[in-house]
């Protein structure tokens, strides 16, 4: 009997240790699931070699900078760089009012930044790319990385170099193990994934000629155009204007160009074939020319463009579209119907420009959203959006890994219940 409660005690003992290991596991998996972004707060690097030497300086004159998290084990030799978005200025006044903030300045950038989504260093939230050195370079000149003009105003102190930036920054990396790349991806959101099309074949041309590289662009602005048009060197409108028929944007860009001296730094494979070197600030008449793999992720109702092209404020003096740019759930069937013909004309643009290549993919939700893949609940979680069953983050790494080619297009707004739609403060949106 004694024998028999020693043998049963013993038993209680290994289930209960049983019990506690399990728990302990399960604590493990959730906690780095859970992980917050503190946990990967990434150190700045001030920017300080010849080309800073030599005029590579944010709007303000200060040296650009960046953010590093260096690779391990596998992924040692393989290089994330996000360019980071943040619109654009259009001229002295636009500029100057960025001078003082981080958009124009390293002066005024946070010493460190919380890595997460496709930088995150987590391999259950990033599993494709949570060793690779992941670089998030920091946006300070106000033109997608094109600018270069030498004359300097002495009453604004304002520099427009954002083109010598990018080849700063890009030496700085290739002294610190960029070099030796293996594989690579070029990547940015919002303004800094037009610059993720408008760099990916400099780019692609500065690593060694075995490196598999590819780019990625992110809510890059891809107001559609006519990309057959680009053939013929002649402009098709389509989507340039906003809901009061003006030319906002196309205006707004020229100006960009103008003021930054963007010409010369932007695709001669685009600049060569329109007679307005502006007109190749719109990523649909760049993209189709690209010779460097490229992913394009885009919502097809992208808050930004909604509010910022589609429907500016200058466009809606009255404020009809108010509301329904804060919440898309307030939209009326009238702003859906227009909006649905947004889309509509997107896709057409982006079945044009980006062909039938295997090299292309692209991932375009019914989302109003903007900036999906540096936000961990819209990049790779239980929930994030998906098309064919497939998070953003898979439907990436099968695309750069030629696990499986990934084109797929959302059904229309509002069928896809896995979307994270944006609702923007009422209190400070304008």
């Amino acid at each position: 009997m004694m024998m028999m409660m020693k043998v049963m005690g013993l038993e209680q003992q290994w289930k209960s240790r049983g019990t506690m290991l399990f728990m302990l596991l399960v604590q493990l998996v959730f906690g780095l699931m859970r992980r917050t972004d503190s946990s990967s707060l990434v150190d700045i690097t001030i920017v300080h070699n010849v080309h800073v030497a030599r005029g590579a300086v944010c709007l303000d004159g200060s040296p650009p900078a960046y953010h590093l998290d260096p690779g391990h084990d596998s992924g040692i030799n393989n290089w994330l760089i996000q360019l980071e978005g943040g619109g654009w200025c259009n001229n002295e006044t636009t500029c100057l009012s960025r001078k003082k903030t981080r958009l124009g300045s390293s002066l005024y950038m946070g010493k460190q930044l919380a890595f997460s989504g496709l930088l995150g260093n987590n391999p259950l939230l990033n599993p494709d790319f949570y060793n690779w050195n992941r670089v998030k370079i920091r946006y300070c000149d106000g033109s997608s990385f094109t600018g270069d003009v030498d004359a300097v105003n002495h009453e604004t102190n304002l520099h427009f170099r954002g083109a010598r930036v990018f080849l700063a920054v890009m030496a700085d990396l290739l002294d610190n193990g960029l070099k030796d790349a293996e594989n690579a991806i070029l990547s940015g959101c919002s303004a800094g994934g037009l610059a993720s099309i408008l760099h990916c074949d400099s780019f692609s041309a500065l690593l060694p000629m075995g490196a598999k590289t590819k780019c990625l662009a992110d809510a890059e602005k891809a107001i559609c155009g006519s990309f057959v048009s680009l053939l013929k060197k002649v402009w098709t409108p389509c989507n340039r204007t906003d809901i009061s028929h003006a030319p906002h944007i196309e205006q707004f860009f020229s100006d960009i160009v103008t003021t930054h001296g963007s010409a010369r730094n932007l695709p001669q494979s685009c600049t060569l074939r329109l007679d307005d070197p502006s007109l190749c600030f719109f990523p649909q008449n760049v993209v189709q020319h690209v010779r460097t793999p490229l992913f394009i992720i885009n919502a097809a109702y992208d808050s930004w463009q909604i509010r910022n092209i589609l429907a500016p404020a200058t466009a809606d003096p009255r404020g009809t579209w108010r509301d329904c740019k804060i919440d898309i759930l307030n939209c009326t069937s009238s702003q859906l119907r227009i909006m649905q013909g947004y889309r509509e004309q997107f896709l057409r643009a982006l079945a044009s420009g980006l062909g039938h290549s295997s090299s292309r993919g692209y991932f375009i939700n019914s989302c109003y959203a903007h900036c999906q893949t540096e936000v961990q609940e819209t990049w790779y979680r239980s929930d994030s959006p998906r098309l064919a069953n497939k998070t953003i983050a898979k439907a990436v790494g099968d695309w750069f890994f030629d696990r499986e080619e990934f084109k797929k297009i959302d059904c229309p707004y509002p069928c896809d219940r896995t979307c994270h739609n944006r609702v923007f403060d009422t209190a400070s949106f304008h």
